[in-house]
């Protein structure tokens, strides 16, 4: 049976990866550096996978594709020159933002910079009550406001004003008057994120404006590359998990933040939903960072109150955590003579130092090859050779730098600060919001997860690790498994016992066709709604599921029930229904996987420490295991974008679509 050739791209801070699923169920990988205009590498990425499977980029049938762009603008504050319009007197919302304070006891804690600096901040004469709109804008004052904001220069434009969430008429004249006056793009916040929070409202909708040109001259550059090469228009992977098509992302650029993280856990959610455990902890590290987030009941967990660098972005997107940790962290001794890893980065050029590229700082990576997980039989992105003896002069300098005997005792400490870091990030997603792990499960991708998870399971108590096949290209598959998804929400801010079901139910008929319209094939859409729920004076919400026909009492016990498994109690206190949200999902199956396995090929041989021990180990090609292997520790297997490390404790099946399931052994096994 013939199968639609399809294709994943995920471009990372380090590595760009590429999977394709071949006409016959195959699964053909390739990793290669990521470049600085990242279209160059996923064209190169796109060749070398058509060229490993025997076909022409043309004979590819869906492209889809996440990137870096967004949140690499927003890290390094190289988006575009924004300037923002706002309601008279509140120029400063955007710098005042919160009274919280991520270190309480911090004395010299800073805020981030506002991505608009106050020159560029401009405001209008308007105002609104509850009532409505009580003074309209001036078209006239807006035109003016346009040749000042064209006099700074301004590649783009927000515009937050206030309560523009419930009564967004004024809004909707500024946004006209700006994009008739002005040729860069304008964001309007009714149209980012019809939300109430006047700062967070504003955050999200300046990081629109701020990362929107940026997407446009990206997005553009790939559309002709792939026009030169033959393959289709890529669909673009969202931060909430879904796909979505070019023109909804460049008329909602903000909602491509974090999206290969997004990929990845969709992707580990697809590859171990049918392993016997609690829920999944998705542990992706790859050569920058480490991303962590939570499945449960095959439900990859959401949020709306997330910041990037500082900055709210509320959206709805993936909840993942992010620690610096990644294969390429440094390693660097702080003024207390304590050992640190990250969260600066070797990245891919000159990279650590055992790529041989002129990398002189201890990395991870380096740290791993001292001990013995990566060897001279390891080809990382499938042509990287190692360079083992600068790996070794690196974390001999370390060494040096601590006090410490030798390199392997400097990489031990590395790998072991690498792990608690990571270890933090796992109970931030689990302990804290009220999950034992140790009944879960801990999927472990990206180029470098597989190297730490049996170990980072054992100090957490988990006692099953899944690595998928495609482990090193995960967030690449799991664009192959995303549904298409579109959002929208919007205030209403009203106690459920006196809600009008007619009213509600006009709200969302208004929310499912904004929706709708941005959806490709609207027979297959199904609209899927949720609320934001809270007891009476509470300051933040809990989402819950809505049924097809609103019925107060019904949303009151499922919000019950869910306040009470999350922090432990229920109230009788009245209920306020604050936001409606509306979401638009195109199911899509997943690519079909075939996977042959072969004779069991052992590569090598070499001595790899395992906790304070040296151990013989035989290194095997993962790729060759057959179906239903048992892989007793130690073991090293080794494939072209990653290797797993199986520590002597461990054992690993193979299962029949190639992934490989880690437990620990118990006493004489």
């Amino acid at each position: 049976m013939s199968h639609p050739v399809r294709l994943g791209v995920d471009v990372g801070g380090t590595f760009t990866d590429v999977v394709l699923s071949t006409s016959d169920g195959e699964l053909v990988t390739a990793k290669v550096p990521t470049t600085g205009d990242q279209s160059v590498g996923v064209v190169d990425g796109i060749e070398k996978v058509c060229g490993d499977a025997g076909i022409d980029p043309s004979d590819v049938d869906t492209f889809e594709h996440a990137m870096t762009v967004s949140v690499n603008a927003l890290l390094e504050e190289d988006g575009a020159k924004t300037a923002l319009v706002t309601t008279e007197g509140f120029r400063d919302v955007l710098e005042i933002g919160r009274q919280a304070r991520p270190n309480l006891y911090d004395i010299t804690a800073e805020k981030p910079t506002p991505l608009v600096p106050r020159r560029r901040r401009f405001e209008v004469a308007e105002r609104v009550t509850i009532d409505g709109i009580r003074t309209p804008v001036d078209e006239r004052d807006v035109a003016t406001l346009a040749d000042a904001i064209r006099a700074t220069g301004a590649e783009s434009v927000a515009i937050g004003l206030l309560h523009a969430y419930q009564h967004p008429e004024n809004e909707q004249v500024v946004a006209a008057v700006l994009r008739d006056e002005l040729d860069v793009p304008v964001s309007a916040s009714h149209e980012v994120l019809a939300e109430f929070r006047e700062f967070e409202r504003t955050s999200t909708t300046v990081v629109d404006a701020y990362v929107t040109p940026v997407i446009d001259a990206y997005l553009e550059r790939l559309e002709t590359r792939a026009a030169e090469l033959g393959v289709p228009t890529p669909r673009i992977m969202q931060a909430n998990g879904g796909i979505a098509p070019v023109r909804s992302v460049r008329d909602h650029a903000v909602t491509t933040t974090m999206s290969g993280p997004a990929a990845g856990v969709v992707g580990a959610a697809e590859v171990a939903g049918t392993v016997d455990v609690d829920g999944l902890v998705t542990f992706d590290m790859g050569g920058t960072s480490s991303d962590v987030s939570l499945v449960r009941d095959g439900e990859i967990a959401q949020t709306t109150d997330a910041e990037i660098d500082g900055r709210p972005v509320k959206t709805p997107m993936v909840d993942v955590e992010t620690v610096g940790a990644g294969g390429g962290s440094v390693a660097w001794v702080d003024t207390g003579s304590a050992l640190r890893v990250g969260p600066k980065s070797a990245g891919a050029d000159p990279g650590p130092a055992c790529y041989g590229r002129g990398g002189t700082a201890p990395t991870v990576t380096d740290a791993n090859v001292v001990l013995g997980y990566i060897g001279a039989s390891s080809a990382l992105g499938g042509e990287l050779s190692i360079d083992e003896r600068a790996a070794e002069d690196a974390l001999s300098s370390l060494a040096d730098e601590t006090g410490l005997d030798s390199a392997v005792d400097a990489a031990r400490g590395v790998y072991r600060v690498a792990n608690a870091n990571m270890a933090r990030a796992i109970r931030s997603v689990t302990v804290e919001r009220g999950h034992d792990p140790r009944g879960f499960g801990l999927v472990a991708f990206g180029g470098a997860g597989p190297m730490h998870a049996a170990a980072l399971a054992e100090s957490l108590g988990i006692e099953t690790v899944v690595v998928p096949r495609a482990c090193g290209v995960l967030s690449a598959y799991g664009l192959l498994a995303a549904d298409e998804r579109h959002d929208t929400v919007r205030t209403v801010r009203t106690p459920l016992g006196s809600l009008e079901t007619a009213g509600i139910e006009r709200i969302y008929g208004e929310l499912a066709s904004d929706v709708l319209e941005d959806v490709f094939d609207t027979d297959a859409a199904v609209v899927r709604r949720t609320a934001d729920v809270r007891y009476v004076g509470q300051s933040f919400e809990l989402t819950v599921s809505v049924p097809e026909t609103f019925d107060a009492d019904e949303v009151a016990g499922r919000f019950h029930d869910a306040h009470e498994r999350v922090y432990g109690y229920r109230m009788s206190d009245p209920v306020e229904l604050v936001n409606v949200r509306a979401s638009a999902v195109v199911e899509r199956d997943a690519p079909p996987v075939v996977y042959r396995g072969g004779d069991t090929v052992r590569k090598a041989t070499r001595e790899v420490v395992f906790g304070d021990g040296l151990y013989e180990t035989p290194v095997f090609d993962r790729d060759t295991l057959p179906a239903r292997a048992d892989v007793s520790g130690p073991a090293i297997l080794e494939q072209d974008e990653s290797t797993v490390v199986v520590p002597p404790e461990w054992r690993g099946i193979v299962e029949a679509d190639g992934t490989l399931v880690l437990t620990q052994r118990g006493e004489g096994e």
